[in-house]
Parts: C-alpha cells; structure tokens; sequence
C-alpha cells in the first residue's frame, strides 16, 4: 500500500514539475500579443495570438495551442512548417526547445530569437519575431542550419506558421493578370487546404499578389471584426497554405514556394527564409491596413519619410517613335504642367538592333545613334534647363534573342540546353545566380550614373516570367536552387545599387503590377500598381493595394486610357497615389491645361495629408456605383476627401457619407477645390463650418448622380 501510494506521489509530482515547467514567451507590441508556450514536453507551441492581454498571470489559462514549428514525419497529419532529409535519409524532425532572447534592433524594436533543436540530429532552427509596437506589425521569418557532416535537403522551409482556433474563417484573396490586376475575392475556408501560390519566378506576383486577409468567425469591415493581414517580403515564388483540420483549427503556413526548389543545405550552411510581415485588429481592416502603411513609411519603404516627385512619362505620348525633339517638345509639356520630372520610357538603346518594338535590342544598353545623335547626357542637359529632372526606364534582367548581349552571352541567359525556347513578350530572363551576370545588371545602373550622374530617377521594369527553366551557371546537381538563387542575386544587385547610391528614386514596373512586395521596396521609393491607366479600373486596383501598401508607393498616371472619363476624373484618380502623367497636351485642350497645372499645385501643397496620412476608405468601388477615400493629416488639422461617382442609376439613392479620422472636437470649413476653370461648385454645404463631430457622425452628401463625375473635397481646421 505505501508503495502504491509512493508511486502516484511520485507520479503528481512528475505531473506537477510538467505543468511548472511551462514557461511563456510574450511577443508583444502595443495593442497586440502572440504567446509561445515552451511545454514541459519540451516541444513550443503557439498558446495566444490577439489583442494584447492585461494581465501576465492569465497566460497559465490559455490552451496549449498547436505546435509552433511542425515539422513533417512525426505525429502531426497535416500540412508541415519544415521538411527535412538528412544525409542518413531518415526524413523526420523533432523540434525542441532550447533557448530565447529578446533584443532591442537598430529600428527601435524588439526582436525575440526562440532557439529549437532537433533531439537525435545536429539540425537547429531560430525563429525570428520583430515586434513593431506602435504600429502593432510583427515579421517572423526562420534560420534553418545543418550542423551535420553532410548535406540535408530542405524539401520545405516557410518562414511562419500561425495557429487559430475560431468557428469560422474568410480568406481574401487578390487574383488578376497583366492590366487587370489585384481583383478582391473572399471565400469561406471549411475543411480541408486552400493554396495561393506562384511559380512564376522573375515576375512572380502577375497572377497571385503576395498578400492575404484572414477574417476570424466573420467577415471584416473597415472599422468592425477581427482581421490578420499578412504579406511576404520575397521577390520571387510564394506559397500561402490554409488548412482547416478536423478540429476546425486553421493554420497558416507562409514562405517561399518549394515547388522544384529543394535546397542542399551543407555542412554547417544555414538557410534564412524571406520575412513574413502581418499585422492583427480587432477593429476592422481600415486599422490593419493604418498600421501596415505608417510601418512600411517608417520603417520599410526607401526613404518612406521622403518626399516624392510628381511627373511626365513620355511612353504613351511616343511609344517606341520618339527623337530629340518629340522628347524636348514633351519637356515643355511638363514644364506647362508644373511637374517635377521628366522620365524617358522603353525604346532609348541599341544600336545593332535598335530598339524600335519589344522584339529587339533588349540587353544592348546603348544610346540609338539615329534616335539620340547626341546621347542621354544631351536630354539630362536640356532637362537641367527647364529646370526638371530627368528620369529613364530601364528593364536589366531580361534579354531579347535579338541582341548582341544574346549573342555574345547565351551562357548568362536561363534556357535549357536542348529545346527550344520559349518567349515571354519576346524575351528571355537573364541568369542572376551567376556573378558575372549580377555585375553585368548592376553595371547597367552604374553605368548610366557614372557617365550622367544628374540622372534623377530610374523606372525598373521586369516583363517576363522565368521560361525555359534551366541555369547554365548553377549546373545539373544544382538546378532546384535556381529559383532561390536567383532573388538572392537580384537583391545583391540591388544591396550594391543602394549602397553606391543611397538617394536615387526607383520605381519597382514588372510589366505594371506583376511583382510587389516589401523586400523590394527596400530598395524602391514606389511601384507601378497596373499598365491599365483606366481610372474605373485604377479605383479598384488601387482600392485593393491600399490594404497594404500607402499612397506614397503607389503610383497613379493621368493617361487617355477611357476618353469617357474626364481629365478631371483621370487627374483625381491619380492624385490618390504618387501623381504622374503619361499624355500629350495636344491631347488636352487648353481649359484642361489649365486645370491640370492647378492639379498640380493642389497636389504638392496636399501631398503631406495625401501621402503622409491616414487613409480612410469610406466607400469601396465594390459596393455599387459611388467611391470614396478619405486621408487625414496626422496632427488632424487637415483632410481630404476624394469621391467618384461611377456609373450611378436611374433613381440612384445617396446618402451622407460620414468621414472618419477627424478630432471631433475641432471645428473644420469644408470646401470643393480642384475645379475646373470657370466651374463652380454644387455641393452640399460647401464653405461651411462643421464639428469633427458631425462630420463623422451625420456626414456630408458628397456623391452625385452624374456618370464619371469626381470631386475632391479639403477639410481644414480653424
């Protein structure tokens, strides 16, 4: 009897030791906190992901959770974090706790490292999570290293895995293709997996855009329910996996797309996946998406803080058929215009194949003589002159087969060895895991700077997806890792380029939004949201992207595209954005001019609430015939309000539109700008004082029953 009771003393006090062992690890910021539990198992799991929680001593209370890493071959019968062969060719991984620390990074914020190892191999893995506490945006990514004798293949390798536990979930997605991006659909997830990936390579994000929302029990609105927006930062294949168990469980696994990508790892090599960044709210997406613009501004985007150039695009006025003097023509045009820069499209090089269409010259980096006799320098200069700068379009990582640099370089050109190729608008993308060839696309920017160092800005595009998928340079045993290899040196192209020339704009173009991310824009000011200038379809475009990316990045082009639509219309659109123009004034008449130069001079003097404030959508383009965005300075003094009627009905029913954001103590006059010479205004209480209070509360009528009518609306402080 005393060794019976011996025994299950000794068995409640192992149990007791098991529960005593638990200890918490609290990734926090502000508003929001994801717990780690370190279990007596020894094994990490993901106990909490919400809104912050008070009290330290409710964490004893919070489920275990799933694990934090699964890993495949074990126990678990869903879709894993990590998958492992190691050299014995055993196929398994157990993760075990084996340290953590919390550290203070150069940007201000906390980063916590949480150290696993397996138990029977020499294979650790660090998971990284940097809390951003005022903007409540954590990055997680993972460093997988190989302390055994030999090589490991890494079959898959994300950066994150999330757990949730909720009775229902709804996933958005963005889905398109070339002008008719990012289009917005939100699905239920039930049992079983949903994937959103890309195998796209170079252009990766042309079908699928790197970015999600995840609702949790219901739908999200902008200012109501629970939400998690969550975006890779790699240039290259992704692979979002949601999988609902048979627990009604959800995880969310992020991270580069294994598909014909596993990695030898070797000895003592360490693998780094690219960042996952997320944030959470439990107040709605227009919160979420607040939070992800003033992180990207601070912390992210290239000079996020900076101001942006207002300017004139050549491509649409020209195309390929341009001289000097169209271009010196168009320069005056911006100079009428008022805006800052002149920029020079596609069709400036070659000479041996001049480049006249997309089917040659790409790769020859070159001035055509007969084009500009006398080079970009002679364009910079005249530039200088009227007082602009001067900006150029470039695309470096692609290679028409009709081109010298083909023909002297097909080794620097991914093709397989023994088929034929393959065109993606007539090109070819160059091999960027050679070093040769990552010195060749540099030398085009260096080059370029070093002989006509006032160039003022660079327009980057990228046309193609990876074809013909085949490295000469990596070789046969080596082939899986091209599409890692291959982003890894389009970014120390770009790490080099940034480091010559830290102040130098670029605009991130992959044949308008065909690839988009946060890593990238590390090393862009901005990005070309979609060739289709349309400004119906750029209000949705742009409606999609604002989830995500802030005004200031994005840019928006006055073209001709929809002569339906007025330059007042196709003006206000773009001001929602970076503003540029891409037309000829001959294609104006001289009151549209006009009205543009004042454009202009509104934008410049609004640019500080437009691309340095908080956005608000008050009505999606989605929900029916009217749109409307709001953005408000950050010390409240100042807000404007843009609103588009599109295609409204008969009978079409409007209400006020209440505007969010404001101080609804301050007392703010509201008036029309942005008119027409000789219009005036008919709104609603133009000119009036109102209180942020009722402006926020019983709204404005800001819609008309007008087609393709716009207004834009400033609200300031007295």
């Amino acid at each position: 009897m005393k060794i019976k009771r011996l025994a299950t003393l000794l068995c409640l006090l192992a149990m007791t030791t098991v529960m005593m062992a638990d200890e918490f690890i609290r990734i926090c910021t502000n508003n929001v906190e994801m717990v780690l539990r370190v279990s007596g198992n020894g094994r990490v799991y993901q106990s909490y992901l919400g809104k912050k929680l008070m009290f330290e001593n409710d964490l004893s209370h919070l489920r275990q959770g799933g694990e934090v890493y699964l890993t495949h071959g074990m126990e678990d019968y869903f879709e894993p974090a990590i998958e492992v062969t190691h050299n014995d060719g055993n196929p398994s991984l157990l993760l075990k706790y084996h340290s953590h620390e919390t550290l203070v990074t150069d940007k201000g914020a906390a980063e916590t490292v949480v150290t696993l190892k397996d138990d029977k191999y020499p294979t650790s893995v660090r998971l990284h999570y940097v809390a951003y506490a005022d903007e409540d945006v954590i990055e997680a990514w993972t460093e997988i290293t190989n302390g055994e004798k030999k090589p490991v293949m890494l079959k898959k390798y994300a950066s994150n895995l999330l757990h949730f536990n909720r009775p229902a979930y709804y996933l958005t997605s963005f889905t398109g293709d070339w002008a008719d991006e990012a289009h917005m659909n939100t699905t239920p997830l039930k049992a079983g997996k949903m994937v959103i990936d890309t195998k796209l390579g170079s252009r990766a994000g042309m079908f699928n855009p790197s970015m999600f929302i995840l609702s949790l029990n219901r739908p999200a609105t902008e200012t109501e329910g629970e939400c998690l927006l969550g975006t890779l930062g790699w240039t290259g294949n992704f692979r979002y996996t949601f999988e609902v168990d048979n627990k009604q469980a959800l995880r969310v696994i992020s991270g580069i797309n294994p598909y014909a990508s596993e990695y030898a790892l070797g000895k003592g090599e360490t693998f780094v996946t690219p960042k996952f960044y997320f944030t959470y709210s439990n107040q709605g997406l227009g919160l979420a998406s607040r939070n992800l613009h003033d992180w990207a501004r601070r912390h992210q985007l290239k000079n996020g803080e900076g101001d942006r150039m207002t300017l004139l695009n050549n491509w649409e006025a020209t195309y390929f058929d341009f001289s000097e003097e169209k271009l010196c023509e168009l320069m005056g045009d911006a100079v009428r215009l008022g805006v800052d820069m002149f920029l020079l499209d596609d069709g400036w090089f070659g000479n041996k194949h001049p480049r006249h269409s997309d089917t040659q010259g790409l790769g020859d980096w070159q001035e055509t003589a007969d084009k500009l006799p006398h080079g970009v320098g002679f364009l910079v200069d005249e530039a200088k002159k009227k007082n602009i700068k001067f900006g150029i379009w470039i695309e470096p990582e692609m290679v028409n087969p009709k081109s010298e640099l083909y023909e002297k370089h097909k080794d620097w050109v991914i093709h397989l060895p023994n088929r034929d190729e393959y065109y993606f608008r007539n090109q070819l993308v160059l091999d960027l895991s050679n070093p040769e060839v990552q010195d060749f696309v540099f030398g085009v920017v260096d080059g370029l700077m070093t002989k006509y160092p006032e160039i003022a800005f660079f327009k980057w595009d990228c046309n193609s997806p990876i074809t013909n998928i085949y490295s000469p340079y990596l070789g046969k045993d080596k082939q899986t890792h091209l599409y890692v290899e291959h982003v890894r040196g389009l970014y120390n192209v770009l790490d080099r380029i940034k480091a010559k020339y830290p102040d130098l704009p670029m605009m991130l173009c992959s044949g308008g939004g065909g690839r988009l991310d946060y890593k990238a824009l590390e090393y862009f000011t901005e990005y070309w949201a979609s060739d289709n200038t349309d400004p119906v379809e750029r209000l949705f475009i742009q409606y999609a992207n604002s989830f995500f990316y802030p005004a200031k990045a994005t840019c928006a082009h006055v073209t001709t595209w929809n002569r339906s639509a007025s330059v007042k219309f196709r003006t206000e659109v773009a001001m929602m954005g970076k503003l540029g123009f891409d037309i000829k004034l001959s294609d104006m008449s001289e009151s549209e001019v006009t009205y543009a130069n004042a454009a202009v001079k509104n934008y410049n003097r609004l640019k500080p609430t437009i691309l340095d404030g908080d956005m608000y959508r008050l009505v999606s383009p989605y929900e029916g015939a009217h749109a409307s965005t709001m953005f408000v300075g950050k010390d409240k003094q100042q807000a404007v309000v843009f609103a588009f009627d599109v295609y409204p009905r008969f009978g079409d029913k409007r209400y006020p539109v209440c505007l969010m954001g404001l101080d609804p103590a301050k007392q703010y006059r509201v008036k029309e700008i942005n008119l027409m010479p000789g219009q005036r205004s008919w709104m609603d209480g133009n000119d009036r004082v109102y209180s942020g209070d009722y402006l926020m509360t019983v709204g404005l009528n800001i819609f008309t029953g007008n087609k393709l009518h716009s207004r834009v609306i400033e609200v300031t402080a007295e």
